[in-house]
C-alpha cells in the first residue's frame, strides 16, 4: 500500500505532461547535438530550437512534474486530514524509495548536464556569424553577404561589434532584443541606417589585431581600370600608399598618423560626410581649430555640436561590409579572367544593366540573362555565335556581381552606404583634406595627394610608354578641374538628405 501511495503522486495529468515534455525535449536536444557533431552542419533556425526552445521546454516540463505531485498531495491531505504527514518521508531503508531516490539523482544529473551543455552551446551560438547574419535573413542579408566576400570573412561579427568583456556583451544582447522585436514586427528600416550609434571604440576591437604604430612605411598597389568603350581599353595606376612611418622622417607618420593625434570633429549630417569643423590637439598640447571657409559653423553651432573623437572607423567605416561599384567589379572580373575583355562594350553593357532599378533579384537576373546576349545578337550578329561561351560566362559573372552588391528587398545597392576609404566614389579623404578647412592663423588642411600616396607609374593612352610619372594623369584632359574638383564630384553618387537614399553613381 505504501508503494502505491508514494508512486501515485506522479500519476496525474500535469506531472505526466511535464514528464513527457522533459523526456522529449531532452531526447531531441541530444539527437540534434549528436547530428551536428557528426555532420558539422549547423542551421540558425535549428540552433534556436536546440539551444533555446527545447531547453526551455525541458525546464518547464521538469517544473510541471513536482507541481502536479504537490497538487495531488494537497488534494489527498484535504480528503483525509492527518492520514498524510506534512512533509514526505524519505526512508532509504525502503528498497522502493531508495530506488526512486537513486533514479531522481541520476535523472537530475542527466537533465542538469543537458541544460549546462545547451547553455554553453547556446552562448556560442549567439556569438556565431550564422546567428547574426542568417537568422534575420532579410534585414541582414546585405551585410552578411558583404561580410562573406570581405577580407574579414573569417572574423566573427561579435569580435568587432561586441568585443571582449561582459559589459559590452550585455549591452549587445539588450540591443539585440530590440532588433529581434523589429524583425518580428517588421518595423526595421530599409535600408538599415548607419553609422551605428554607440559603436564600441576601435581601440577595443580593431586594434587587437591591427597596430597602427607597427605598420610599415608604404605599400605598393596597382589599380586596374578598363574604359567602357568598344575595346574595353585597359589602364593601370601603380602607386605607393604611405600608410606608416616614412624612413628618415620620424615625424611623418603616414596615413595612420591620424591615430597618433587627438582629433575631434563635428559632422553636419548623420552619415558624417560633411565635416565643417575639425579640432586637433598638437603634441605640445596646443589646440588648433580648422573651419570650413565656404560653409562655416557659427560659434553657437560649434558649442552645441557633438564632437566625435576620430578613430579607425571614421576612415575604415566599411572594413567588412564592403559593396563595390559595378565598374570596379567589372575591372576585377577582367583582370581575373572571369569575363573576356575582348567582348566589345561588355563593360558598358553590363554596368548599364547592373545600375537599372529592379524590384527583385529574380527580375534583375532575368534582365541580365536576356540583355547581354540580345545586345550581341543585335549589334554583333557574326561575333555572337563565335563568342557564345564567353557571353554565357559574362552573364553568369554579372549575375554574381549583382548578388553581391544589390539587395532590392532592403533597398540596398552598392552606393547606399558611403565608403570613406579613398575618394573616387565618395568624398572620403576630401571630407577634411579639401584645401578649404582653415585655422584662425591661416593654416590649411592640405589637399596635396602626395601626402598619402606617390604615383610611380601609369599605363594608359595619354601616357607615353616608359614615361616617368610622379603625379596622377587623368585619362581625359579636364584642365584645372583636376585641382579644383574632387574625384567624387564626377564619379560619385548624388547625395540625398534622406538616410540611405543616395542616387546611383555615374560608374
Amino acid at each position: 500500500m505504501a508503494k502505491s501511495k508514494s508512486t501515485g503522486y506522479i500519476y496525474n495529468l500535469v506531472s505526466l505532461v511535464g514528464l513527457l515534455l522533459a523526456v522529449v525535449a531532452a531526447g531531441v536536444v541530444i539527437a540534434i547535438m549528436a547530428l551536428e557533431a557528426i555532420t558539422g552542419v549547423e542551421n540558425p533556425y535549428i540552433g534556436i530550437l536546440t539551444y533555446f526552445i527545447l531547453p526551455s521546454m525541458l525546464i518547464f516540463g521538469l517544473l510541471l512534474v513536482p507541481l502536479g505531485m504537490f497538487r495531488v498531495r494537497m488534494q489527498r491531505q484535504t480528503a483525509a486530514p492527518g492520514a498524510i504527514p506534512p512533509y514526505p518521508r524519505i526512508d532509504l531503508n525502503d528498497p522502493h524509495k531508495r530506488h526512486l531516490f537513486i533514479f531522481f539523482i541520476l535523472a537530475s544529473v542527466v537533465f542538469v548536464l543537458i541544460i549546462t551543455v545547451a547553455t554553453i552551446k547556446g552562448y556560442e551560438f549567439t556569438e556565431s556569424t550564422s546567428f547574426c547574419g542568417e537568422l534575420c535573413h532579410v534585414p541582414m542579408a546585405p551585410e552578411h553577404t558583404a561580410w562573406g566576400n570581405s577580407p574579414h570573412a573569417h572574423v566573427k561579427c561579435v569580435e568587432c561589434h561586441v568585443g571582449p568583456g561582459a559589459a559590452w556583451y550585455v549591452k549587445a544582447k539588450i540591443s539585440g532584443m530590440r532588433q529581434l522585436y523589429a524583425v518580428l514586427a517588421k518595423t526595421y528600416p530599409t535600408p538599415i541606417h548607419t553609422p551605428i550609434d554607440n559603436l564600441r571604440p576601435a581601440k577595443d576591437t580593431c586594434m587587437h589585431c591591427h597596430w597602427p604604430e607597427k605598420f610599415y612605411s608604404g605599400r605598393q598597389k596597382i589599380y586596374y581600370h578598363y574604359a567602357p568603350n568598344e575595346q574595353n581599353t585597359p589602364r593601370e595606376i601603380n602607386m605607393i600608399l604611405k600608410i606608416g612611418v616614412t624612413p628618415k622622417t620620424p615625424e611623418d607618420r603616414g596615413i595612420h598618423g591620424h591615430i597618433d593625434k587627438e582629433i575631434h570633429y563635428i559632422a553636419r549630417d548623420r552619415k558624417r560626410q560633411d565635416l565643417p569643423y575639425i579640432v586637433m590637439k598638437e603634441k605640445d598640447g596646443k589646440i588648433v581649430e580648422y573651419i570650413d571657409a565656404e560653409k562655416p559653423l557659427t560659434k553657437d553651432e560649434i558649442a552645441k555640436g557633438e564632437k566625435r573623437l576620430m578613430d579607425c572607423i571614421d576612415c575604415h567605416n566599411r572594413p567588412t561590409h564592403i559593396y563595390r561599384s559595378p565598374s570596379r567589379e567589372m575591372d576585377e572580373s577582367f583582370v581575373s579572367g572571369r569575363i573576356d575583355a575582348t567582348l566589345p562594350y561588355i563593360k558598358k553593357v553590363s554596368v548599364d544593366l547592373l545600375t537599372k532599378t529592379y524590384q527583385s533579384e529574380e527580375e534583375a537576373y532575368a534582365a541580365i540573362a536576356k540583355g547581354i546576349p540580345a545586345y550581341y545578337a543585335a549589334n554583333y550578329p557574326k561575333l555572337a555565335p563565335q563568342k557564345a561561351a564567353a557571353i554565357n560566362q559574362a552573364v553568369a559573372d554579372v549575375k554574381k556581381i549583382y548578388s553581391r552588391n544589390f539587395f532590392p528587398k532592403m533597398k540596398v545597392s552598392w552606393d547606399t552606404y558611403p565608403d570613406n576609404i579613398g575618394h573616387l566614389y565618395f568624398p572620403g579623404c576630401f571630407r577634411c583634406h579639401d584645401g578649404k578647412h582653415k585655422s584662425p592663423d591661416g593654416k590649411v588642411i592640405s589637399k596635396d595627394c602626395n601626402l598619402c600616396h606617390t604615383v610611380i607609374g601609369q599605363k594608359q593612352e595619354n601616357v607615353a610608354p616608359g614615361a616617368l610619372v610622379t603625379q596622377f594623369v587623368h585619362p581625359v584632359d579636364i584642365g584645372t578641374e583636376i585641382v579644383k574638383s574632387n574625384c567624387a564630384d564626377c564619379h560619385g553618387v548624388i547625395p540625398k538628405e534622406e538616410p540611405g537614399k543616395e542616387g546611383h553613381g555615374k560608374h
